[in-house]
């Protein structure tokens, strides 16, 4: 199928609103039953063969195994326990307050305790309503999930592509409930002294210097599918160092600034997946360099440390 289909933001709005909700819901349960991984990477959701996968979790929290799937080419969400019980509903013709139910009603049906504390959703407009009450998101358009889903994947496959250059530590290819978006992050050895005011999300994200790439499907600050990078702490020159292709450039964002490669853009390219991976390359090497990372150092072409790789 073509590579980076189109998939305007205002084209599914209304469907996106809605699934991003039944995705926080779900992330939450995982937030809350899995072990805790540094920097939240136990948070995220993966992607599978026909969706996203919450990936197992349970056990450490007196629950069974159990693994939470949205199945996006059939339009279900899947509960899964290890003992092979399995429960599933359509996605289709929910509001968030009647997934909310039925999917809490499918994890007492296997004896899983999916509790939450804040069971509403996290800094969205609505975040002050409880997911039971919101009536108002029930906009679920199968073919339009779809194609989010189609897109997801072919960037989920360039994300590896580029985490594979890089042998330093770096977190693994995930997808966000928090931000709806994709992303992949390097990291260096040097500690970042965050205030406790920063808050828990931020302090445990950014206790490392990172830089960090990505994907998202667009918002209300920029409405349009975007490939994204940002370096933190966010280095003194940043935005004097060269982007590339032309089209990518720097953006203001909070209190710093995004290297910004336009999906449409993207789009337009001869080699569309050439054209990302010499985007984020850019902005790494900008980022890192000013930084003091030493970029030769920590590259891994080819995805390999083997430098007999290819001999006999």
């Amino acid at each position: 199928m073509e590579l980076f289909p189109d998939l305007p933001l205002h084209a599914w709005h209304d469907t996106k609103q809605t699934l991003h909700r039944f995705e926080q819901i779900v992330g939450k349960v995982r937030l809350h039953h899995s072990p805790r991984r540094n920097h939240w990477w136990n948070v995220p959701f993966h992607l599978t063969g026909s969706g996203i996968t919450s990936r197992p979790m349970g056990l450490s929290d007196g629950n069974p195994v159990f693994t939470v799937d949205f199945d996006f080419v059939r339009h279900q969400l899947v509960v899964s326990s290890l003992d092979g019980g399995t429960v599933s509903f359509p996605l289709q013709g929910n509001s968030v307050a009647s997934f909310y139910l039925r999917f809490q009603s499918a994890l007492d049906s296997l004896g899983v305790n999916g509790s939450i504390p804040t069971a509403h959703p996290f800094d969205l407009p609505d975040a002050d309503r409880p997911f039971a009450q919101d009536r108002e998101h029930a906009t679920y358009v199968p073919e339009q999930v779809t194609r989010y889903w189609q897109v997801l994947s072919q960037v989920n496959m360039v994300l590896e592509e580029f985490a594979g250059g890089f042998s330093g530590k770096t977190s693994p290819v995930h997808h966000f409930w928090h931000t709806f978006d994709i992303a992949v992050t390097r990291f260096s050895a040097h500690t970042v002294a965050q205030p406790r005011e920063a808050g828990e999300v931020v302090r445990e994200a950014y206790s490392r210097e990172v830089v960090s790439f990505g994907f998202w499907f667009g918002d209300d600050n920029v409405p349009e599918p975007c490939f994204y990078s940002y370096t933190a702490p966010e280095p003194e020159g940043l935005t004097e160092q060269p982007l590339s292709p032309a089209a990518a450039e720097w953006v203001p964002s909070g209190n710093g600034h995004l290297a910004l490669l336009r999906y449409a853009d993207a789009r337009r390219a001869a080699d569309p997946q050439a054209t990302v991976l010499e985007f984020m390359e850019s902005a790494y090497r900008a980022g890192a360099g000013l930084a003091g990372w030493d970029v030769e150092a920590l590259a891994c072409p080819g995805g390999a440390t083997d430098p007999y790789r290819g001999g006999r």
